[in-house]
């Protein structure tokens, strides 16, 4: 059966504006302790082998390889396992990607989310996107074939002609990743993006973004098979997919979400506390909730229309969603037009 492990690493040079993930830039005293506290935390358990090992953050790449290298060899994996982990395309070097493929990575995902040097500044963004382009290559040259690029649209100051000019730069890349994703940018509340009204996305110009990068990765090959994922012909990520198929995964780490049959729950937010609780042997389990079988049912649904394998069409009333989605067997497929609406189209989901 499919399992993944995910592993948080919540070290970041800096805070992007739009993040609001578990992430600290003033914690790298801690990385080998943070690293010992995850290998207990593996050792402790009595996983089942993973399928899908994925490092996140904050920038897994920001800590040594040997030590990211620590973590995954803690880690019982089945055969021909997707190990994936994100980077910044600043942070990789020829040889942090050499120890990656000895240690078992298969894939990386580079967060670029433009190539625009003033949309970059306008997310809070760092890197160089003349980096990219060295990243990918570098990947390719250690053994790491598989590449997924991140990106994400509706950046105050990206108009249109800035957007498509980001997702052809990437189709240009040598070798051409295998993989991309592209979100909508999000405000989250609790971030610099969410204080500066300013700067807040407009949906309209989102959904003609979405529509760019829809139609220029699927003349170039790409096969949508999430709503904000397109892949080569079998590179789509096993691990994400575990996700929206429902499945089992353990995560590890501090704020780390975990699922097992119905049962999610999650690890304390600060690596300080988890840690310490680590080394002193008490719970790191921050928090829990039991989804009853009719909710558990609804999610199932939620998350399969949002995929290219679609719900039952006994889900749907498809006669009143006409070219919002498509009848493929007995399957109703979102359209691209579906895509644009799913949040509504899912409140019509039938149980």
């Amino acid at each position: 059966m499919p399992f993944g492990v995910y592993v948080h690493v919540p070290f970041c040079a800096k805070r992007c504006d739009y993040c609001a993930f578990a992430t600290w830039t003033d914690r790298m005293h801690l990385v080998d302790d943070y690293v010992d506290a995850c290998i207990q935390e593996l050792s402790d358990l009595d996983l089942p082998p993973a399928t899908s090992v994925f490092f996140g953050g904050g920038t897994p790449s920001l800590i040594p390889g040997e030590q990211l290298a620590r973590i995954l060899h803690a880690v019982t994996m089945a055969a021909d396992a997707e190990v994936t982990v994100e980077c910044n395309p600043d942070t990789v070097t020829s040889q942090l990607y050499e120890t990656y493929a000895r240690a078992g990575v298969n894939r990386v995902s580079l967060g670029v989310q433009s190539m625009a040097d003033h949309v970059l500044t306008s997310l809070g963004r760092t890197h160089d996107p003349a980096n990219v382009a060295h990243a990918v290559q570098c990947a390719h040259d250690a053994g790491i074939g598989r590449v997924n690029i991140d990106l994400i649209y509706g950046a105050k100051g990206e108009s249109v002609a800035d957007w498509r000019k980001t997702v052809e730069a990437v189709l240009d890349l040598t070798p051409r990743p295998t993989h991309v994703s592209a979100y909508g940018l999000t405000v989250e509340a609790g971030t610099p993006l969410a204080k500066d009204v300013d700067r807040h996305p407009d949906e309209d110009d989102q959904a003609d973004k979405y529509l760019i990068v829809d139609d220029l990765l699927r003349r170039a090959g790409y096969r949508n098979y999430e709503i904000s994922n397109w892949a080569q012909p079998g590179d789509e990520c096993q691990h994400n997919m575990l996700y929206w198929r429902q499945q089992n995964y353990r995560g590890i780490g501090c704020a780390a979400h975990s699922h097992e049959d119905g049962r999610r729950w999650w690890n304390i937010r600060t690596p300080d506390r988890y840690i310490k609780s680590i080394n002193e042997g008490t719970s790191i389990v921050a928090d829990e909730e039991r989804l009853d079988e009719p909710t558990r049912a609804f999610e199932k649904l939620e998350l399969a229309l949002r995929t290219a394998e679609g719900v039952p069409t006994t889900s749907l009333p498809v006669e009143q969603l006409e070219g919002f989605v498509e009848v493929v067997g007995e399957r109703a497929v979102l359209t691209q037009k579906g895509r644009l609406m799913a949040n509504d189209i899912a409140t019509r989901l039938i149980v």
